[in-house]
């Protein structure tokens, strides 16, 4: 990709960082950027979202976890020192302090309502005998104080799903991590192998969640047992 092309390029492009290299990979082939441009990384959604319009920008992103993460971007560095200044003063007007205090007390208030509907969706997948709700009611908090903090990648931050299957995926993972050797499991990099070591110990979990159900007398040395002992 030649710098003319680059600089006339109006669409967005991917990057990845070359690994151990340290260069910049487009479509698994190296790249440079234009001499005028600078790297802004992510963290400020109102500045990224400003430079996207304002003009041609690449992209940088990597594999965090099963999900590609955009690190940052590429673009012209007057487009960068522009739009800052004016964010800069659109910030400090008293009007837009108001603003964003209104909106961060809208989106507390919707974290707080989303915790406590994924926590009952978490009980009634749950369905423990009632012999066993006071443990019910510790799993559902521990649970739930994993899953949904914004940022925290896990299923029950996403829409994808329905509420009532993303409380069952989160509980599963929450045993995988906490209740299993899996953590320090030594997985052989053959494809389709971790996700069979995954199904085997969700079953074992699914097992465990069934004997509390029953209401039926459950050893103190149950996984569950130990953890909250």
């Amino acid at each position: 990709m030649s710098v003319t092309e680059r600089r006339n390029a109006k669409e967005e492009f991917t990057v990845w960082e070359s690994p151990g290299k340290g260069g910049l990979l487009h479509e698994g082939k190296p790249v440079v950027p234009p001499e005028e441009w600078e790297f802004v990384p992510s963290g400020d959604p109102g500045l990224t979202r400003r430079l996207k319009a304002a003009g041609p920008c690449w992209i940088q992103v990597h594999k965090r976890r099963n999900r590609i993460e955009a690190v940052g971007l590429w673009t012209a560095s007057e487009s960068v020192k522009r739009i800052r200044a004016e964010l800069e003063t659109e910030r400090a007007d008293p009007a837009y302090q108001r603003k964003q205090s209104a909106a961060r007390r809208i989106r507390e208030r919707e974290q707080m309502e989303y915790e406590q509907e994924f926590r009952q969706a978490v009980l009634r997948f749950l369905a423990f005998h009632p012999r066993w709700s006071s443990l019910a009611e510790k799993l559902a908090d521990a649970v739930t104080a994993h899953a949904v903090p914004v940022g925290s990648g896990t299923v029950a931050r996403t829409k994808r799903i329905p509420l009532e299957q993303r409380a069952e995926a989160a509980v599963i993972a929450w045993m995988r991590h906490q209740t299993t050797a899996y953590d320090n499991m030594s997985i052989p990099r053959v494809k389709g192998r971790r996700r069979e070591v995954r199904r085997h110990l969700a079953e074992g979990s699914r097992k465990v969640l069934a004997a509390y159900r029953s209401g039926a007398a459950v050893d103190a040395h149950s996984p569950l047992g130990e953890f909250f002992s």
